[in-house]
């Protein structure tokens, strides 16, 4: 099976036009697009209009060359229109929104979750505590959740946050594949201790929790994202975890995916440059 694998798009339309192209001209089973998938430039109210105005065209160009399209919204994409996205998706049988799914193809099982590790920006919609002893971030300021009306400012995120399933018990409460060695995990939020979660400034963020259950189930592939930079700063975009190979491509000015066959397990990155 061959899969092409992206995250991180941001609404960029060109980066979009060329993912098509390219899954045609790789013979791509199975595209996955790892979530933050709305335009994050522009006021982001506006994202329901990307998803009705250009996504669902986008959508409909895989389906009817038949290859399968997995995808979810991330972190910088607002849950007040995750119902739209989903019912968008649902419009077409070969697009699959894998937000907390599974999804068997060929024998393969794709398990998605695209919730992420608190961070220090506002946005908090789909944050959680990675483990119960979690230590959060000095904070940029209130929380905020989107609401169809506007923002919900959380004065006291701290408190809320404890309230909600870590990502340790979200990981738990994922459905299990019947077969961890012809699995694919879609986790937008990379691992920690791999080198696929270092930002700019040197920081490494990424999840004990999602490590330690890699660790313990070894599917066959993990894919993920969010830290855009991080394979430029460290030089690295892959790694094992025992039996588990774990990818994060990266995203930045390039269009960058990475092309994966499954039953060879080959895989290469490959960044384009922008051509007007």
């Amino acid at each position: 099976m061959r899969v092409l694998f992206v995250t991180d798009l941001h609404g960029s339309k060109w980066k979009y036009e060329r993912l098509f192209k390219v899954a045609k001209d790789f013979r791509a089973n199975v595209v996955i697009n790892g979530g933050d998938m709305l335009p994050k430039e522009c006021e982001p109210f506006s994202q329901g209009d990307f998803i009705t105005n250009y996504l669902d065209d986008h959508f409909a160009r895989f389906n009817s060359a038949r290859i399968y399209y997995l995808c979810y919204p991330g972190n910088d994409d607002l849950g007040i229109f995750d119902e739209l996205f989903e019912e968008t998706c649902n419009k077409y049988p070969f697009v699959v929104d894998l937000a907390q799914r599974k999804f068997e193809i060929e024998g393969y099982d794709f398990v998605g979750m695209n919730w992420v590790v608190d961070y220090p920006f506002r946005l908090k919609d789909r944050c959680r505590m990675d483990t119960e002893d979690y230590i959060f971030q000095e904070q940029f300021g209130t929380g905020l959740l989107s609401k169809p009306d506007g923002w919900q400012e959380i004065d006291d995120w701290f408190t809320h946050a404890k309230k909600l399933p870590t990502i340790e018990e979200e990981m738990d409460r994922l459905v299990r594949p019947g077969d961890m060695e012809n699995s694919v995990y879609v986790i937008h939020m990379p691992p920690s201790r791999l080198g696929l979660d270092k930002c700019y400034y040197g920081e490494e963020v990424g999840s004990k929790a999602i490590y330690n259950f890699l660790e313990k189930y070894q599917p066959k592939l993990s894919l993920h994202g969010h830290i855009h930079e991080s394979p430029e700063v460290t030089g690295k975009w892959n790694a094992k975890l025992g039996r588990t190979i774990c990818i994060q491509p990266g995203q930045l000015d390039e269009f960058t995916y990475v092309t994966i066959d499954l039953s060879t397990m080959k895989f290469d990155r490959i960044k384009e440059q922008y051509v007007t």
